[in-house]
């Protein structure tokens, strides 16, 4: 019982994705604890870069030295003729020293369990537990984390903490399924791409319509938008301490599919905020004391969304959980359109504007993106617009005054995410303790470790 009223005063792991390795230092470098990644085979991210074996070493070396763990997901269904190459497989994993591997495949488990029982093993969202009975059940298999299912609320999480002492995480940032965690076989239905084999297409964000018997669209008066399997992306950066306080104790941010700049810039924003709870938690009347700015949740935005949700942590949200109007990044709102004269278009900005900001326009007749090189104001040019000013850029396309318009990029933001982990400009350190003994007349001694 000790063991599990622990699990509440333990700090809190951040844990970042990384599907190639500048992704993966990024990770590092902006303050992750632990990052996971997946290998060439057996992991239900096929599409991404991935990493072979030379670089896992490379991996795990990095993240040692710098006190940061690697999860390696093997978190697919294995088909019995696979076993032998998995077999080779996980013996490399475990020479190599990674610090956990993620299933979904409980046959698996019960196979490291038998030939490798030090290995460290952690139940994938994909294997759908968000019940107490399921985590006591993975306990009994010899799991030491599970990963609940995007399904399970705060108060499920709690119940589910307060009866195991296992490592409880779950996913606080990113993509979200429309099917139950592990359950949807949409894709391979469709496509014959199995999301539990690592090749999920993503019908969830293809267009559809909801028709009645005589194929009548029932929604076409409503203007909801086509996407209608398409959820909203999760953001939980204003509910770290409801986590921790229930007896969450890994953070798991999704994305191993995005891009290096955005772990980078997601990863830096919740490092900070779960560095701050301490903080707030001192404050006088710190209950409703967010631990992000607005400029910090600006950036989260900015980075990429499709809408944020709190998903399933406090209730059923119905509609709210929905993006139905697209189901790719959003941006930010930039501003409106109010002319367009001679191959340049007059802005109305509501936020910043700089060159090589990627800009869309939301018409009636659809969006179209264009990356933004010279900005006028008053027929001179400028290296910033700032919010409230009107200013000009080069346009060949199509607009009319009142189009709503998004920064999709944002060029300064993206720079500082590549600085943050450019080869060379490494900042994170280990700590080293050194002890210095002697005695007159005799050789000064050093000890130190990590």
């Amino acid at each position: 019982m000790d063991e599990i009223k622990n699990n509440q005063s333990r700090a809190l792991e951040l844990l970042a994705p990384a599907g190639s390795f500048e992704a993966f230092k990024a990770a590092v470098e902006n303050g992750a604890d632990a990052v996971y990644l997946g290998g060439k085979s057996f992991n239900a991210r096929a599409s991404a870069a991935n990493f072979d074996i030379e670089e896992l070493q490379k991996a795990v070396r990095y993240a040692h030295e710098r006190q940061a763990k690697v999860y390696v997901t093997v978190n697919i269904l294995i088909a019995d003729q696979e076993f032998q190459e998995l077999l080779n497989y996980l013996y490399t994993l475990y020479e190599i020293g990674v610090d956990a591997v993620i299933l979904q495949d409980v046959g698996v488990a019960e196979l490291i369990h038998m030939i490798l029982p030090e290995m460290e093993t952690h139940a994938s969202t994909q294997m759908t537990v968000n019940t107490s009975w399921g985590v006591q059940h993975l306990e009994s298999l010899g799991f030491n984390r599970v990963v609940l299912a995007r399904e399970t609320s705060a108060a499920e999480m709690k119940a589910i903490a307060e009866q195991t002492p296992l490592d409880l995480e779950v996913f606080v940032h990113g993509a979200l399924c429309i099917g139950y965690s592990g359950q949807c076989l949409m894709s391979s239905f469709i496509g014959g791409r199995s999301g539990n084999r690592g090749t999920c297409a993503q019908p969830c964000r293809m267009t559809y319509q909801l028709v009645n018997e005589r194929k009548e669209n029932l929604l076409i008066q409503k203007s909801t938008g086509e996407h209608l399997l398409s959820p909203r992306d999760l953001n939980l950066a204003e509910e770290l301490t409801v986590l921790k306080q229930v007896g969450v104790h890994s953070l798991k941010v999704e994305g191993r599919m995005k891009r290096p700049e955005y772990v980078a810039t997601v990863i830096r924003l919740y490092r900070q905020a779960i560095d701050r709870i301490g903080v707030v938690d001192r404050q006088e009347g710190s209950a409703a004391a967010p631990l992000l700015t607005p400029g910090e949740h600006q950036e989260l935005l900015q980075v990429f969304n499709r809408d944020f949700t709190s998903g399933y942590f406090k209730e059923n949200l119905g509609a709210e959980l929905m993006s139905y109007s697209r189901p790719n990044n959003r941006g930010t709102r930039l501003g409106r359109v109010t002319r367009l004269e001679a191959g340049r278009l007059s802005l109305k900005l509501e936020a910043a504007l700089h060159p090589g900001d990627g800009i869309e326009f939301w018409t009636g007749r659809g969006r179209e993106g264009v990356t933004v090189g010279l900005i006028w104001k008053d027929q001179i040019v400028i290296t910033e617009g700032l919010p409230g000013e009107t200013v000009q850029i080069e346009f060949s396309g199509v607009a009319q005054p009142g189009d709503r318009v998004f920064k999709t990029n944002d060029a300064l933001l993206m720079e500082k995410a590549r600085q943050s982990f450019q080869e060379g400009r490494e900042q994170r350190k280990s700590p080293l303790a050194l002890r210095l003994s002697g005695h007159e007349g005799e050789k000064i001694v050093f000890r130190g470790h990590r």
